[in-house]
């Protein structure tokens, strides 16, 4: 489940909430994948007594627009 981007000055946070079943290689996998099309980090990780992980991912705000795009 993923929850809403937050801005906080010069960074762009993404929490993430992984269920109980997941495990840690494939917790590991999925970070991966969002750090290498992404361009996030691993800023913080909860692990709750149920085994839920609360993730948050940190990226550097850019102001880069898209090509071709005038408005």
């Amino acid at each position: 489940m993923t929850d809403q981007p937050v801005i906080d000055g010069d960074w762009e946070y993404r929490p993430l909430r992984l269920p109980p079943g997941v495990s840690r290689r494939a917790a590991s996998t999925q970070l991966a994948i969002h750090a290498e099309y992404a361009g996030w980090e691993l800023s913080r990780v909860l692990l709750f007594g149920d085994g839920t992980r609360k993730v948050w991912l940190r990226r550097k705000r850019t102001t880069v627009g898209i090509p071709g795009l005038h408005t």
